[in-house]
């Protein structure tokens, strides 16, 4: 699998802070729209659900695209590298033994931004869940079914 040139800066000045609200996002490995099957984008909605319940983020909203997701998330009692990773473990093996499929899923690395104290977090979160429209797969948010945010 080719690496990316350039893949090291998205590590550069990565830190992880309990407390602090993070926007994640992963991208599936050459765009494939693994998630455009609504049952594959559920078993990611799975491993948001499970981080919840591992403690480690509280989801404050997410849309799972058919390529990618992005997550809104407050991060708990973990590092970053350890949720996404696990995260991505997790959805990986599940695709793979849902669709009968082998071999990665995902794209190296992820991107991260701290959000900052003064950003209105209710606007970020409907950045997030209007990617769908956007993108051109729904006329209305409320019609596309892989998305959420605790504000809505």
């Amino acid at each position: 699998m080719p690496e990316l040139k350039h893949a090291h800066r998205l590590r550069t000045g990565r830190y992880s802070e309990a407390g602090q609200i993070y926007l994640l996002t992963a991208v599936v490995l050459n765009r494939e729209p693994l998630f455009g099957n609504f049952k594959n984008g559920r078993l990611v909605v799975d491993a948001f659900r499970t981080a919840e319940r591992e403690e480690f983020a509280t989801s404050l909203a997410w849309v799972v695209m058919p390529d990618h997701f992005h997550w809104l998330i407050e991060l708990k009692n973990t590092q970053l590298s350890t949720l996404m990773a696990r995260t991505k473990s997790r959805v990986a093996v599940t695709v793979n033994r849902s669709i009968r499929r082998q071999g990665p899923v995902w794209q190296h690395g992820y991107h991260d931004r701290a959000i900052r104290k003064e950003e209105d977090l209710q606007a970020v979160a409907r950045y997030i869940v209007a990617n769908p429209l956007r993108a051109g797969l729904v006329g209305k948010i409320g019609d596309y079914p892989l998305w959420d945010a605790i504000w809505l």
